[in-house]
């Protein structure tokens, strides 16, 4: 093997082994912070509430988890199961629940709600830093649509903070 032949293997595999590396380096991830949680559910109630509705609102990170939750003093139990259920199925399938309840009328979807904890009912909104999902929110206790425009508002408070 010639010298340039030579340091072109070695070369070769000195870059092979650096993505490998790399390919095994540190995941960055950007999270959603308990004070923002705090805000989107307060936001969340808050539109509710000035619309005289008694809701729930939860908030879960991007692994489903439960970050916060809120329940008005006049708002239902079976609220905050409700409430949970729409921001996981918003964080899980990275839509709103109302447009996760539209697509999963197609008998070829329809089996998607009955993924554990899924709940097809209007409410539930996705989290979102472009196109990276970081959690959901959902809210319970009005119609669909009015749950739908309440955890929508939640988001919107922290918009700016989610560039």
């Amino acid at each position: 093997m010639t010298i340039s032949s030579r340091s072109i293997a070695v070369g070769f595999l000195i870059v092979s082994c650096s993505a490998v590396v790399f390919s095994q380096g540190l995941v960055t991830q950007r999270n959603l912070s308990l004070a923002m949680a705090k805000t989107i559910a307060e936001a969340t109630i808050g539109e509710c509430r000035a619309k005289n509705f008694h809701t729930s609102a939860v908030v879960v990170d991007r692994a489903g988890q439960v970050l916060v939750v809120l329940r008005d003093e006049q708002a239902t139990a079976a609220t905050v199961e409700m409430a949970t259920r729409k921001a996981y199925t918003a964080r899980t399938f990275r839509m709103t629940t109302l447009d996760f309840q539209k697509r999963t009328s197609d008998p070829a979807f329809a089996a998607q709600r009955n993924v554990s904890q899924i709940l097809a009912l209007g409410g539930g909104v996705p989290i979102q830093i472009g196109d990276e999902v970081i959690g959901g929110v959902g809210s319970s206790g009005s119609s669909q649509e009015q749950d739908d425009a309440c955890a929508k508002a939640g988001v919107a408070k922290i918009a700016g903070l989610l560039k």
